[in-house]
């Protein structure tokens, strides 16, 4: 029972981290957001950090050279991921013990992500000098499922802020090419709540046959409880970038963005705990943490314009998820408590588009991606049930004077159904199944406006 007992605990503590991965799943692979500009949305991120664009300030901030004037750039991105679970389990593995509940529901909601910039080319002395600043999410979502839905003890709710301050600067070494450096200030919250069957943990811990006896009086799905985990952090990371632009057609960009390491600082609160754990030290609430690390992301771009008015583009990006390979869990006294394995790699991103100019006003843009997933058949579970997905995008420009412009966009996310094959890990606190499939897309819908001084 004790040993039981504290696996539960490590495992909560664990998944208020896994909770921070859980939620991305809508607009990019594993919990990446790329929606940083509604220009880049419209053109499915092809060309990204090659435009006249103050997003770049924190996507490449070499290209901020671009802009001549002070810019003032607001991007809203909405959202809207739905997704469905078919599927079920049992406890213990067992087909006479069937896990009761719904599907869970649409666990997306919708879900805004705001993105600021400010870009200020120097004069004087300091000509060639460009500063520039952003806010923005480059990472986390929103996701809840229903309260007893027959996933409830694999996941409920997260939710997961990860927020960026970006500071940069960039200058021109010659006429085609530029250079940019920027810091990274970024603070990264997160919630998360599942059930916990602490029926099944009571029959089972002297003796797995007594959760099948009618008369024993602890019996499995009949005494649930439940916790929620919060945790925060703030780290540095930086941002480097290079622009080559030998003319007016032609620009290809490389940007560099590193890790940021995060110490989480948690809490832990038990609800519902059975009387015969009530004054077990291990349910009470608690204090932990555990290290999380954003990844890196690499992005090539190019452009290159067929006509005066008419431009092809090109991204490839690759984002560092091989940092994430598990997440230990450690006591405020620093004793490892519990390790969750992710065994994460790498992913590659790529994507194509086209710009038109059908006036000095007007601009109409797309695009094409795919997005690969950095989760396997083996380790995926509803905290992440992420997979490759195809983006298709459409977009435009309304030139409203000389001073202001006006983007919007809309993009497609179509998303390989993602199979959950997860069987009783013990070890981990885990004592049902949890077999089935997820189906789902997301809509992303964009607006913009960028004011020159």
């Amino acid at each position: 029972m004790n040993t039981n007992t504290r696996r539960f605990k490590a495992t909560a503590l664990a998944l208020a981290v896994l909770g921070t991965l859980a939620s991305g799943q809508a607009a990019a692979s594993g919990f990446q957001l790329r929606e940083q500009s509604v220009k880049n949305l419209g053109k499915s991120n092809a060309g990204s950090i090659v435009g006249k664009d103050a997003s770049n300030v924190a996507l490449n901030p070499a290209a901020m050279t671009n802009l001549d004037k002070i810019t003032v750039q607001s991007d809203l991105t909405v959202i809207d991921l739905t997704a469905k679970f078919d599927g079920g389990g049992n406890v213990l593995g067992s087909p006479l013990l069937p896990l009761t509940g719904g599907d869970g529901g649409d666990p997306g909601d919708a879900t805004l992500v705001p993105n600021m910039s400010v870009v200020i080319p120097m004069k004087g002395a300091l000509e060639g000098m460009t500063l520039g600043f952003s806010i923005g999410a480059p990472f986390g979502l929103k996701t809840e499922y229903e309260a007893g839905w027959v996933g409830r003890y694999r996941a409920l709710t997260s939710d997961v802020k990860i927020v960026d301050l970006t500071s940069s600067v960039a200058f021109k070494a010659t006429d085609g090419v530029s250079l940019g450096f920027g810091l990274v200030y970024e603070r990264a919250e997160a919630t998360l709540s599942k059930a916990i069957d602490f029926g099944t943990a009571i029959c089972a811990s002297s003796n797995p046959l007594n959760c099948f006896n009618q008369n024993y009086p602890f019996k499995p799905q009949q005494l649930d409880g439940g916790f929620e985990v919060t945790g925060d952090d703030t780290g540095i990371g930086y941002i480097f970038g290079m622009q080559v632009a030998p003319n007016d057609r032609l620009a290809i960009g490389l940007s560099y963005r590193s890790e940021i390491s995060h110490n989480l600082s948690g809490s832990l609160d038990f609800t519902n705990v059975p009387a015969i754990l009530g004054a077990d030290p291990r349910f009470q609430d608690g204090d932990g943490g555990a290290k999380l690390t954003t990844p890196s992301v690499t992005t090539l771009s190019a452009k290159f314009g067929i006509t005066d008015h008419f431009r092809v583009l090109a991204d490839y990006q690759q984002t560092g998820w091989s940092s994430l390979q598990n997440v230990t869990i450690k006591r405020d006294t620093g004793t490892v408590v519990g390790k969750e394995e992710f065994k994460w790699k790498d992913t590659d991103f790529y994507s194509i588009g086209a710009e038109y100019d059908l006036s000095d006003a007007f601009t109409l843009r797309g695009g094409f991606g795919m997005d690969e997933s950095p989760t396997n058949d083996t380790h995926r579970t509803p905290r992440l049930p992420d997979n490759d997905r195809k983006l298709y995008s459409i977009g435009a420009t309304w030139n409203v004077s000389q001073n202001l412009s006006i983007d919007a966009a809309f993009q497609r996310i179509e998303i390989d159904n993602p199979g959950i094959d997860l069987s009783v890990e013990a070890a981990a606190g885990n004592t049902s199944t949890l077999v089935g499939e997820f189906s789902g897309h997301a809509n992303l819908f964009g607006v913009s406006a960028q004011y020159r001084f």
